[in-house]
Parts: C-alpha cells; structure tokens; sequence
C-alpha cells in the first residue's frame, strides 16, 4: 500500500519517516486533546454563572482552575520522576483512563464539591501525566531538529484550546454541560487509547538511534530499567546542587503567575470596562491565535540561536505590553495587546525542553521538567487568585495589571 507503518519508521510511498516523526505525531494529537480541558474551560465561567446554569460564583468556579493547576505543581516532579525511571507508555495509559472518568463524571456533576474533584482533582492528574511526559518523551527522540518537533507539539496543543472553545460557543446551548465534556471525552480518549498502541518510550525499545544520531553510535536503551532508576536518582540528585536548577522552576513560576492572571481575568476586565462579551471573547481568541504562532516558533529559534536569547525577547513580550492597558481602555489597545502578549505566551512556556537540552543533555529530564513544572502549575494557581483578590479589593483591574507586570 501506499502507507506502511513498520518497526522502523512509516513508508509513504518509496520514502521512509523516521519513527521519531510518528511520536510527535501522536504526542501532538494526544496534546490537542488533553490540553484543551486546562486553558478553554474558562469559556465555560459565564454558562456555570448564570442562573440558566448552576449560579456558582466567579470566586468558586475560580477555585476549580486554582486546584487543577496545584495538582499540576504538586504531581509533575512525581509524574517525571516515575516517566525517568519506568517509561511514559504505562503512564499514558493511566492518563486516559483518569481523562475518560474525569470528562464523564464533570459532565454528570450537579454540586460544587462534585465539579472541584471531576475538574479539578482526576483532571488535573490527566492532564499533568500528558503536560510533563508527552514534552519529555519527545527529547528522547531527537538529536537534530529537536526545536521543530516541539514546536509542533507545542503549536497542536493551542489549537485543542480553540477547538474546545469553538465547541463551547457554538454549541453550549444545544449540547448542555453532559455532552460538552461527554463528547471530547468520549472521542478524544478512544483516541487517545488508540494512539498509546503505537508509541514507545524510546528509540532503543524499537532498535533504533535518535533522528540525528551518527550511524555508529551503540543503541542503549535509558527507560524502564535498573540502569535506568540508578541514572535518574544519580542526576537529579546532581542537578538540584546548582542554581540553574532552580532558577528554572523560579522562571517558570513568575512567568505563569504573571501571564494566568491575564489568561483568567482579560474577558472579565473588558467587560467591566464596558466592551461587550462578545468583542471581549474575540480579542482572547486573537491572543490564542497568536500564542499558537509562537508556541511553534520559540523552541525553533531556540534550537538555532540558543535560548537565552529568545527568552529574553519572549518575556519582554508578555511584560510591557501590560503598560497598553494601564493607560488606555480603548478596543485597539486591547487588541494590539492580545498580539504582542499572545508572541509573549506562547514562546515562554515552550523554549523549557530545549533549555533542559541545551544544559543536560541526553540526561533523564522527564524529572527536571517535571520540577519547572511544579513551578508553572503553583504560579498558575496564584496569579489569579492575587489578581481576584486585588480586583474585589480595589474594585478596579489596574493593580491587577501592576502585579502581573511585577
């Protein structure tokens, strides 16, 4: 036939893929449908809010957020430690299978209790497993064009956000809260199941070298064994010696805290400033749109020009721009915000894989990444929550923008 799928890569045709490209394949579908739950579901805040839905507060739904992002930062070092020592495979699978009860019981709920445990506790162990394993397992693939492979990854896990909020928009009204989590949880998880039969944890469990590694270099296998669990244990004992270690986890923690704050409260501020929800709704999709661009883009230039560099670009990007709505309010502010902020985003949280590329190696990562995780998953938690807090107490969103600017 015209596809062949082998141990060794996929023919199409006469030519030969190295299967290091079937993994980002499947490590970007499996993002696609993963990481919408975490970032379109404040779409939802407006439908669980209103007295057509279940009239919980904005301060309570907000908690939901919070705890799916704690579980992020309190289990990622763990889910990386495991990845290290015995493969991503098994943990995938039991990340489908919590995604699958997750979505079908926060479709099911009816109580607040009920909506922090589906949503915010079994979803948010799913979707840590597909956060820190699916970005660490690619590495391992690669030695060249490491920056391409995360960039797709990375770039497909922004157009499940807008995927899932395209879904909430268009067809809230006639699907109702069941079949809004019922659907991509039944489809996306069989799917998800499908794809964990054709992944492997490394070039060595199918007889092959890294794309990129000479033709002479032995295969080794570094998951899954004795050897395995004595280098991970070794390394990251090492690593957390230096101070690049956790500076890393300390970025990651600034830069989310700063930018969720934005993520979860922009639609909120434009509508208390007098735009409509509508307009409000479009210019978060403008910054989506964008943040997906550079989702693609920052590993890619941090692969080719170094990291350091880049991260200094993409930081500047989700900083200053904040000053635009310190002192304007007008629509072409808001819009020309979502540009520069969502270039911002988009490149901070991607360039991490190839940093721990660039200062490690071909080192156990799924851990070191799983550690900046943490960072990301606590600040992500936080920022809002100080964000809310100043916007209740001040009852104005400028202090709201001050705190993310810091």
């Amino acid at each position: 036939g015209f596809l062949n799928l082998s141990s060794t890569g996929v023919a199409v045709g006469r030519r030969q893929i190295h299967y290091a490209w079937v993994i980002v394949a499947i490590a970007a579908t499996m993002g696609f449908v993963t990481s919408s739950v975490r970032f379109a579901a404040a779409a939802l805040v407006p439908f669980l809010s209103s007295a057509s839905g279940f009239g919980w507060s904005y301060a309570a739904i907000s908690l939901a957020f919070s705890i799916q992002w704690l579980v992020l930062g309190i289990m990622s070092p763990y889910v990386g430690w495991l990845g290290d020592r015995y493969g991503t495979r098994r943990l995938l699978l039991l990340g489908a299978i919590l995604f699958i009860a997750g979505m079908l019981l926060t479709g099911t709920m009816t109580k607040l209790w009920q909506f922090y445990l589906y949503f915010g506790v079994l979803l948010g162990i799913a979707s840590t497993i597909f956060t820190v394993l699916l970005v660490s397992s690619v590495t391992l693939w690669f030695r060249r064009y490491l920056g391409v492979a995360m960039g797709a990854v990375w770039s497909f896990q922004g157009l499940g956000t807008m995927a899932f909020i395209f879904l909430i928009g268009a067809a809230f009204n006639d699907l109702g809260i069941k079949w809004i989590f019922w659907l991509p949880g039944i489809v996306g998880g069989a799917l998800i199941l499908l794809l964990i039969r054709f992944f492997y944890n490394e070039p060595a469990d199918i007889g092959l070298r890294q794309w990129g590694a000479p033709d002479d270099e032995p295969i080794r296998s570094m998951q899954n064994n004795e050897v395995a669990k004595v280098r991970t244990h070794v390394f990251l004992k090492q690593a957390q010696k230096t101070n690049a270690f956790w500076n890393l986890v300390g970025i990651h923690f600034w830069g989310c805290a700063g930018h969720n704050i934005i993520l979860i409260l922009l639609v909120a501020m434009m509508t208390f400033n007098g735009h409509s929800k509508g307009v409000a709704v479009a210019v978060f999709i403008t910054l989506m749109v964008v943040s997906t661009i550079t989702r693609f883009a920052a590993p890619v230039l941090a692969d080719r020009f170094g990291s350091k560099v880049v991260m200094i670009f993409v930081f500047s990007a989700q900083t200053f721009p904040l000053l635009l709505l310190i002192v304007s309010q007008e629509l072409s502010a808001y819009f020309t915000f979502a540009v520069l902020f969502g270039i911002g985003m988009g490149g901070e949280m991607t360039a991490f894989p190839i940093i721990n590329r660039q200062y490690y190696g071909d080192a156990p990562t799924a851990t070191t990444y799983g550690w900046q995780m943490a960072g990301a998953g606590i600040g992500m938690a936080i920022g809002p929550v100080l964000g809310g807090f100043l916007k209740d107490w001040t009852d104005t969103y400028v202090w709201s923008l001050w705190l993310s600017f810091g």
